[in-house]
């Protein structure tokens, strides 16, 4: 299918976060345009406002958005780590669960 491009560049159905943001991106535009215009009147400086609220709400939610994976992906990647130090620790004189038997226990 025909994968839409914002801008040209960012591709939003594959690039992760980049839907949501846009989508929360509009959705504060519309609230800061409506609030500037209920409250001043003004048409035009309450677009301009609508515009600068897009873009805060965009790029404030892509950066929460991209910060979130990062953690996950870091999460991911120790329960990785720590799954396969356990594979390797498992049933060895390293392994923390294993209970010392009577011939690895040195009698002191």
């Amino acid at each position: 299918g025909q994968s839409f491009k914002l801008l040209g560049f960012l591709d939003v159905k594959s690039v992760p976060c980049a839907r949501e943001s846009v989508l929360y991106g509009s959705v504060g535009s519309l609230v800061v345009g409506l609030g500037h215009f209920v409250a001043t009147s003004r048409v035009r400086r309450s677009c301009d406002f609508a515009v600068g609220g897009f873009i805060c709400t965009m790029l404030g939610y892509w950066f929460y958005c991209r910060y979130n994976l990062a953690q996950q992906r870091i999460r991911q990647r120790m329960l990785k780590e720590g799954m396969r130090n356990r594979i390797l620790f498992e049933g060895s004189s390293f392994d923390p669960e294993r209970k010392p038997t009577g011939s690895e226990r040195s009698d002191s």
